[in-house]
């Protein structure tokens, strides 16, 4: 396709998915089950952590999340209590078990007492056009405080080459803001701008076959590539182009 067809075509399908509908099937429900900012944003971080494999089983999971919480999120953060934490200890999503949503807890805890929260820890290390740069300091803070080695593995790092899907996507979640119901736009201290498309096997195929991305493996490269050529398509808000490649991909079967 042309560059105007194939915008044409892409934009089409941004609006077809990017609407209250979406939401019905996907992890970003749970973080839209509240109102409060830092309960979105926690919910949406764990949320979005525990987001690979199917998505059922995700979003059952990430409510499992929420009611071990008291479906308060922020406030058991802030307040836990060791016996609390101990209720933790049976959770499981594929490899990210209780000791790891534990610690979670924790970490985030120390993000909010000695770093002015989510939003400013990923706002400090943001560039005009990546967010790569902040998602690997922020995982430096994530981890400065005691932790088992293994559960390390949970937050990606851009910096060795991984396209960090889920971290982008979360970001996407927060700081995108058109109207549309879906995405929350609660972080105004970042630009659309600067946000990566969530990288992951639905939407890197479907990518390669609109030769937006020639490189066949789903690593930071590969996210730099097809960022760069989205922003040619809109570089104010190219992360809305998420929602096309993964309706085309899981709904469409592109």
């Amino acid at each position: 396709m042309e560059i105007v067809e194939l915008k044409s075509f892409l934009d089409e399908k941004v609006d077809l998915y990017n609407n209250l509908n979406f939401i019905e099937s996907d992890p970003i429900q749970i973080p839209h089950l509240f109102t409060l900012k830092e309960d979105i944003e926690i919910a949406g971080f764990l949320s979005a952590t525990i987001a690979w494999g199917n998505r059922k089983m995700i979003i059952q999971n990430a409510h499992k999340m929420m009611n071990l919480m008291g479906n308060s999120p922020y406030d058991f953060v802030m307040s836990h209590s060791e016996s609390q934490l101990e209720t933790l200890d049976g959770f499981v999503h594929r490899t990210f078990n209780g000791n790891d949503f534990t610690y979670f807890i924790k970490s985030l805890q120390n993000i909010y007492l000695n770093h002015k929260g989510l939003e400013t820890v990923f706002t400090n290390n943001a560039e005009s056009y990546s967010m790569q740069k902040s998602i690997s300091e922020f995982k430096k803070i994530f981890f400065e405080i005691d932790h088992l080695p293994r559960t390390q593995k949970h937050i990606s790092n851009p910096m060795n080459n991984s396209a960090a899907k889920r971290l982008n996507m979360y970001l996407r979640w927060m700081v995108r803001q058109d109207n549309k119901g879906v995405d929350f736009g609660i972080w105004k201290t970042i630009s659309p701008a600067s946000l990566s498309c969530p990288l992951d096997v639905h939407s890197g195929n479907v990518a390669r076959k609109l030769k937006l991305l020639v490189r066949k493996q789903n690593d930071a490269k590969a996210l730099f590539e097809l960022d760069t050529n989205l922003r040619v398509l809109d570089s104010i808000d190219p992360v809305k182009y998420d929602f096309a490649l993964f309706g085309l991909g899981v709904f469409e079967d592109f």
